[in-house]
């Protein structure tokens, strides 16, 4: 413990390594993108640009679901939200359940059976071509004010526990996603999705264990964020302005993602490039195994989290850190620190849920802009 933030009062920062590694990550995800782009050089239409052919398979599609809207925001709060409040958010799983279920059987079919590209293409059929053009204006600015959240959010917490430069990160990462996005089209940001997937479990898994090992195993650190009032789950209360309750996680969170998941034109955009409506009913049902997975993990750690600094809050008593959001990244700091590499990791793992989601954004508008204004 002598030398955590808790005991010394400062930070740790990046390491040679953790920037070699965090740098490689970077790399490898740009090389995807230039990769597709070499390779489907002649084929310049825009259904392979923006649909690839409707020709994907259904794992890589299943893995680029997983991780679009699972972004560095979710992946930074939902640990803290455990360690500020209780589990209640847990049932988010079961929310996702009767999203994706809603998006399965009722909005992704629908969608694929119409044959279009843009979802408000169907504002059209069912109204008129100004519906259509503001339904879409009007996710633009939606989206774009989604993204810059995205990025810049997450940047902020992580510049201030390893020391990356806030304003190189941001600029650094968007040029990278733009220029894979803009050459490789759908193939570069679905095979990108599923690379960084496997990033972000490999960074959460790492967390978790260590996380674990240093507070005494997962059921000692249950144990004292029971004893503390951290687990709970029988918060029933219709009252809508109790923060966390079933009613509002499980029912709010399935309205709010069967929106993004069945209704989103990022998410319609990857179901309908498979080339059979089964198959992207398949696609979304083994996202939903990968999301609920992700989330358990992200919940764990706020557990894990809760108990290594029980006794010491690095906000409250410490002023380490100054926002909620830096909770994680100060965790990672200070438990994984002392292996060369790990940290850098797990900010690419952070990273890669802002990419995924960057790039999937940037496509989905590609495609209104080319379909709906052009």
């Amino acid at each position: 413990m002598d030398d955590y933030s808790i005991a010394t009062g400062k930070r740790k920062t990046f390491g040679v390594v953790d920037y070699v590694l965090f740098s490689v990550i970077l790399v490898i995800s740009a090389g995807i993108g230039f990769f597709f782009a070499v390779k489907d050089r002649k084929k310049d239409s825009t259904s392979n640009f923006l649909l690839a052919g409707r020709k994907m398979s259904v794992f890589p599609v299943s893995m680029s679901l997983l991780v679009t809207f699972l972004s560095a925001l979710s992946l930074l709060g939902n640990p803290v939200e455990i360690y500020n409040y209780n589990t209640m958010f847990w049932y988010l799983c079961l929310a996702m359940v009767l999203a994706i279920a809603a998006a399965s059987f009722i909005f992704i079919p629908f969608f694929y059976e119409l044959g279009i590209t843009s979802a408000f293409e169907y504002l059209e059929l069912r109204f008129s071509k100004h519906v259509r053009i503001l339904g879409c204006l009007l996710y633009i600015f939606q989206t774009m004010m989604y993204v810059s959240f995205v990025l810049y959010a997450p940047a902020l917490a992580l510049t201030a526990v390893t020391g990356i430069n806030l304003w190189a990160s941001i600029v650094g990462i968007m040029l990278i996603v733009t220029a894979y996005t803009a050459m490789g089209g759908m193939k570069a940001v679905v095979w990108t999705d599923t690379f960084q997937a496997f990033v972000i479990i490999a960074g959460l898994l790492a967390t978790l264990i260590q996380g674990s090992i240093l507070t005494g195993g997962f059921e000692e650190a249950w144990k004292v964020a029971a004893d503390r009032g951290r687990v709970v789950f029988d918060v029933f209360d219709p009252d809508p302005k109790v923060r966390h309750s079933f009613w509002t996680v499980v029912f709010g969170g399935a309205i709010f993602w069967t929106s993004l998941s069945g209704l989103n034109q990022a998410q319609i955009q990857r179901a309908i490039s498979l080339p059979s409506l089964t198959k992207a009913k398949i696609s979304l049902l083994t996202s939903l195994i990968g999301m609920i997975f992700i989330l358990t993990i992200g919940f764990m750690i706020g557990i894990v989290m809760f108990a290594f600094y029980a006794n010491c809050h690095p906000i409250k008593f410490m002023n380490i850190i100054t926002k909620a959001d830096q909770l994680l990244p100060l965790f990672v700091m200070d438990i994984l620190g002392q292996f060369p590499g790990i940290p850098g990791i797990f900010v690419s793992c952070i990273f890669s849920g802002s990419l995924s989601t960057l790039s999937s954004c940037l496509n989905a508008l590609s495609a209104v802009t080319i379909e709906d204004i052009y």
